[in-house]
């Protein structure tokens, strides 16, 4: 009975978890910056500095931005809305007064907000103030104020200090000319020294709730990351481990599942295997009583029977030897691939074969040592016997191992190149591949390649056949 599986968060649920923590966060931040931080300060003005602006004098302003004069044979457009030039009437005539010129030789009207501002000020603070103290008595503002010493006469102005103007304005004056004289509140710079705080405070709430987000992520993925990686082992070596169960839900479910199925593959496995293992070691008793019979016949007949017999039980001896390799479960490690085909090239070569490896380099797959030099054996040895030489080079292409060994022979027929991979497949008489000559050489390799997440190939060349092998770099 399987054990009762503990409760787990799916990951439909973590995942709305994960929105809402990162959503109440962002508004939490949102909500600190607006209401913890000092609103922007809109410019505030004199309406004396206005004045001497108008007059030529200096456009800096103590609480203000500059503001920017020009010259136009037009004064500047009010804007449109009869409840904004309502509002400037009283701006006018107190310029006009701290002018000393006619009212209609005055412009003076506000800009309005725009909607960043309108969203981020205070209702009404980017409205035009203007607070004029008339003297008590209602007569009118007496001569220009005396300015500090060595102040030119045209720069001191009319109006007391508590005269101002909050917020960007347009103000103009008539030269005698007939030309304008215009003078504007410059724009507001990008980023002003609110936006500026703003973005700071945001980078640095982001800078700490990106890292636990990343984690959470990490934490809800990482079983995946699991589950593909299991699924990866268990397409390179059948009898690997099965997976932990932990994860969401749905993940356990799935794990359980996946652990199930590489389970009755291995029971497949090993059934057909030990299957075909009893066929083959079975038959060799009925052939021991036909060669012990034939040994009463006729001579030719003798002979053409003992061959069959002998033919049958070298295929029996392969297949049996084959089981018995793949059913002995090894340890895969880590290998110096291009270090295996050397020992390979070696050996080929001290028993008289033309064999020679060049242009190649050293990859790290993980692997069977024993299955993959019996691989590179059967391959080297099919070269050398049907094609008489061996060309080999190792090389990293995409993330795999690739081993190239080529050939100088007749080649294969398109048709032949995928059949003999078939086992006890034989091509012609004038190019058989198997070394052994039974057929089972090619399909050992491609199911050794297979079993380690690769696989191997025929490719016809210019003259001979290419046998390249692909495998997964560590």
């Amino acid at each position: 009975m399987k054990p009762a599986a503990r409760l787990r968060a799916s990951i439909g649920l973590q995942l709305v978890v994960l929105i809402v923590a990162c959503l109440f966060a962002t508004h939490l931040i949102v909500f600190a910056a607006v209401t913890l931080l000092p609103p922007p300060q809109p410019p505030l003005y004199r309406l004396t500095e206005i004045a001497g602006a108008l007059q030529g004098g200096p456009l800096t302003a103590r609480f203000g931005r500059p503001m920017l004069r020009t010259v136009a044979a037009e004064p500047p457009t009010e804007p449109a809305g009869e409840r904004e030039l309502r509002r400037s009437d009283g701006h006018v005539e107190a310029l006009a007064v701290t002018l000393g010129r006619p009212r209609e030789d005055v412009r003076f009207f506000p800009i309005p907000p725009s909607l960043f501002d309108r969203m981020f000020h205070r209702a009404g603070a980017r409205r035009l103030i203007y607070e004029h103290r008339r003297p008590r008595d209602g007569k009118p503002p007496g001569p220009l104020p005396p300015g500090p010493p060595g102040t030119p006469p045209e720069f001191r102005f009319r109006g007391g200090p508590r005269e101002m103007v909050l917020g960007d304005f347009a103000a103009a004056v008539r030269r005698d000319d007939g030309q304008w004289v215009v003078v504007r509140s410059s724009p507001e710079p990008f980023p002003t020294d609110w936006q500026k705080r703003t973005f700071l405070l945001l980078l640095a709430s982001f800078a700490v709730v990106a890292p636990a987000g990343f984690l959470f992520a990490r934490r809800i993925t990482a079983p995946l990351k699991r589950f593909s990686e299991a699924a990866e082992r268990l397409g390179r070596d059948p009898h690997a481990a099965q997976m932990t169960l932990s994860g969401p839900a749905e993940i356990g479910a799935a794990a359980e599942a996946f652990n199930d199925m590489q389970g009755r593959l291995k029971r497949y496995i090993d059934d057909r295997t030990a299957m075909v293992g009893a066929i083959s070691h079975d038959l060799r008793t009925p052939l021991a009583r036909i060669r012990f019979k034939m040994e009463a016949a006729p001579g030719s007949l003798k002979q053409s029977v003992l061959s069959d017999v002998a033919q049958m039980e070298q295929m029996i001896q392969g297949v049996l030897t084959f089981i018995r390799n793949e059913s002995t479960p090894r340890n895969r490690e880590k290998l110096d691939l291009l270090s295996l085909v050397e020992c390979v090239v070696d050996d080929a070569a001290m028993v008289g074969g033309d064999v020679e490896i060049f242009d190649s380099v050293p990859v790290t797959v993980e692997g069977d040592a024993v299955a993959l030099q019996r691989l590179f054996v059967n391959l080297v040895d099919n070269a050398v016997k049907y094609g008489g030489q061996a060309r080999i080079r190792v090389s990293r292409e995409d993330g795999h191992a690739v081993v190239e060994i080529d050939d100088a022979g007749e080649g294969l027929s398109t048709d032949d190149l995928e059949r003999v991979f078939q086992p006890f497949y034989r091509a012609d008489a004038s190019r058989n591949l198997d070394a052994g000559g039974i057929g089972l050489g090619l399909p050992i390799a491609r199911s050794t390649a297979r079993a380690h997440g690769g696989d191997v190939e025929l490719i016809p060349i210019g003259r001979g056949l290419r046998a390249r092998v692909i495998l997964p770099v560590a």
